[in-house]
């Protein structure tokens, strides 16, 4: 008999991240042979138990996939929004897989978004302890300068208290912005412009062009692409999974 924890069998279903579930979980959209839980450590026999989210079964993918998307600005990320705001599934629409984000990008901000249907792929890729590098271009306001970006590099207190650093290059200036492009490998939430706010450069607006090695390449806003099996391969490389 096989018993896992029930979040874990959700973000193998694909149906969603463990957070995402425990989210479902506490809600009581999620049923084990027909009874509601509630419980966040209930264990269920992947085996025999018969599992529904919102009265539909689910059960573990067969085929694990990832997509890459450029997902526009002004555009939740997320696969449901309770104000009926767009979201990244509108853009999903041809995909007869579910999927579900790897981590997020602001409402304004646009950028390369992995999704997959792999629960413990997306909870390493997005995990700051496993150092996956994002990376993003920014026009900031004024003239920015080296000394701005090593005080970025030395790292510099964010608003929940953790330091958040970055490697910053100037790529060059337009009127009285600056694109710069910053590396970083933790990614906490609203990280590049809380860095940049801190040193005196407010975003004027932000793209992430690469994550966990994954190039946005020549993808416009709004379209999207399957990972190559050998891309797959390496993102569960990268994070102690392949």
């Amino acid at each position: 008999m096989s018993l896992i924890r029930i979040n874990k069998y959700l973000s193998m279903c694909g149906v969603t991240s463990r957070r995402g579930a425990d989210a479902l979980i506490t809600s009581g959209r999620v049923e084990i042979n027909g009874k509601s839980i509630s419980e966040l450590g209930t264990l269920v026999n992947e085996e025999t138990d018969v599992v529904k989210v919102d009265g539909n079964e689910v059960s573990p993918v067969t085929q694990r996939i990832c997509v890459a998307l450029n997902k526009p600005k002004m555009t939740i990320t997320s696969l449901h929004d309770p104000f009926k705001r767009r979201t990244v599934l509108h853009y999903l629409k041809r995909l007869d897989q579910r999927v579900y984000p790897i981590g997020r990008l602001d409402y304004d901000t646009e950028g390369l978004l992995l999704l997959t249907n792999d629960g413990d792929l997306a909870y390493r890729l997005a995990h700051p302890k496993y150092q996956t590098s994002k990376i993003y271009e920014a026009r900031v306001a004024g003239q920015f300068t080296q000394e701005k970006a090593e005080l970025i590099k030395k790292g510099i207190e964010l608003e929940d208290g953790k330091i958040g650093r970055a490697d910053v290059s100037v790529l060059g200036f337009v009127g009285k912005m600056t694109r710069i492009r910053l590396t970083l490998t933790e990614g906490r939430k609203r990280e590049v412009k809380q860095l940049c706010q801190k040193v005196g450069h407010p975003v004027k607006q932000l793209c992430r062009v690469e994550f966990a090695g994954v190039l946005l390449k020549n993808l416009k806003p709004g379209q999207w692409r399957l990972l190559s099996s050998r891309e797959i391969d390496r993102l569960y490389s990268l994070v102690g999974l392949g």
